[in-house]
């Protein structure tokens, strides 16, 4: 009967190999995270309707009894109080959106060093943002003049909102360029988190040729002990 004949054998002696599988690189997931970052970060600027703002500024003035550092002091105090229920309750009839919305959709900012309020109203329409700025600066105004000859600081409107004519959220491009570099930066925190190295393969576990008498041989001090015990007997 003949002998089986071993297919490595013959696949070594027809000179022909099976195809070995292609692997992907390592770094696969950063181009990855990447494209998908910039897809998601795409659509997201072409599907969401542009948001508009418009700012509305108002001044503190003090009268003739009171240091300007105090109106510094007043104009802080007031762009706190600029988006509190009182206030948004009389500028919700001019603004034309409820209270509740009117929240969401102003702003009231400040500087330490300055008696400027600056008030932005933001809305998916220019004109809309710019109601919602000017309504609201009209009520804080009113409101805090009704107490200027206690506190000895009036407001005063130094600039109305203008309906703008470019939106103010980000376009797609922007969108887009912010989701690649949210996307690659995921991509590279996995690369450095995921377990270091992969499996070893099979022929590359095996011990490589000429390690096997090395590694069966007995260390010096076992061969020292294998005497000292033949010589007790």
């Amino acid at each position: 009967m003949a002998d089986a004949v071993d297919p490595k054998e013959s696949e070594h002696r027809s000179g022909r190999r099976r195809p070995s599988r292609r692997r992907l690189p390592a770094w696969w997931p950063l181009p990855a995270c990447a494209l998908v970052g910039l897809a998601a970060g795409g659509a997201y600027g072409v599907l969401k309707a542009p948001e508009y703002a418009a700012t509305s500024f108002i001044v503190a003035v003090p009268d003739d009894t009171t240091e300007p550092a105090t109106a510094i002091g007043f104009a802080q105090a007031y762009a706190r109080i600029a988006t509190s229920s009182s206030t948004l309750a009389y500028a919700q009839p001019r603004a034309g959106v409820s209270a509740r919305q009117l929240r969401t959709q102003v702003r009231a900012e400040t500087s330490p060093e300055s008696p400027m309020i600056a008030i932005t109203g933001t809305s998916k329409s220019p004109s809309g943002a710019a109601d919602i700025a000017n309504a609201v600066a009209d009520a804080l105004s009113l409101s805090s003049n009704q107490a200027a000859k206690n506190t000895g600081v009036r407001l005063l409107l130094f600039s109305q909102a203008v309906a703008p004519t470019e939106p103010a959220s980000p376009s797609a491009a922007i969108s887009g360029a912010v989701g690649l570099c949210a996307g690659g930066l995921l991509g590279g925190l996995w690369l450095l988190a995921r377990p270091g190295g992969r499996a070893r393969r099979p022929e590359e576990a095996q011990a490589q040729p000429g390690t096997e008498g090395y590694a069966s041989l007995p260390a010096q001090g076992e061969h020292a002990d294998a005497k000292e015990k033949e010589s007790v007997r």
